[in-house]
């Protein structure tokens, strides 16, 4: 049987170099957007990090907290001035940028894109960068939404790799603290580990490479014309 892979993620906010990664490496990326909204706290969801006077610092876009439990899909951002502030906190931090101006029109439309929907403003983000950098995220995304599956925690995960059609689950770092091994053999699905190793670039106002920040700054630091490093990542065969 040929191989597979399926990835699984929730609709992060500007997310990392890392994200886009998985979603190159897999065939098929299932956006987790049918599961609880966690009630209190951060999430990747709705902030990133990004470089602020050379130290890793959350850039934050409000949401409503509903009383009681919500899942992804209902989630939405505050109608606040929001988008204004985060476009003032990079223009400040990355105006002096290589890439800056030449991206800066890019990256501050997808902040303006006027959905207060969570998932949709989120998803409108990940697959235009995906273009961005010629990744085919259009043929690869479904909706965990759309398979109607019922089952949580490692039994969902194998559920919706089948539901996908592969045969194979990837699983980014930390993931053996929530998954149980033995029941992916049970299943007869593969399980494997992005691996993914950051690549070190020139970033403005630091000595010392700071990891995980948002892609926004890698488009800004490293523009498109070495955007090609996600080619060093070969597709699933």
């Amino acid at each position: 049987m040929k191989k597979r892979v399926c990835a699984i993620h929730q609709p992060n906010f500007f997310p990392w170099f890392g994200y886009f990664d998985k979603i190159k490496r897999s065939n098929k990326f299932v956006i987790l957007d049918d599961v609880q909204f966690q009630k209190t706290g951060g999430t990747w969801m709705n902030r990133v990090a990004i470089n602020i006077n050379g130290e890793k610092k959350w850039l934050t876009a409000p949401i409503v907290r509903p009383s009681g439990l919500w899942k992804v899909n209902e989630t939405k951002f505050h109608h606040a001035e929001w988008r204004d502030k985060i476009k003032k906190t990079i223009q400040i931090n990355y105006a002096k940028c290589k890439y800056f101006k030449l991206h800066k029109n890019f990256i501050f439309e997808l902040i303006d894109f006027s959905s207060n929907k969570l998932v949709d403003y989120n998803v409108n983000a990940i697959s235009k960068i995906c273009e961005f950098f010629g990744i085919d995220s259009k043929n690869k995304a479904i909706f965990s939404s759309s398979l109607n599956l019922s089952s949580s925690s490692t039994q969902l995960l194998i559920d919706i790799t089948n539901a996908a059609g592969c045969n194979i689950y990837m699983a980014g770092g930390g993931a053996d603290g929530y998954m149980d091994i033995n029941l992916f053999k049970k299943y007869n699905i593969m399980q494997i580990y992005q691996n993914f190793m950051h690549p070190v670039y020139e970033q403005y106002n630091t000595k010392n490479f700071i990891s995980g920040l948002s892609i926004i700054d890698y488009i800004f630091n490293v523009g498109l014309s070495q955007g090609n490093n996600f080619k060093k990542y070969q597709e699933v065969d």
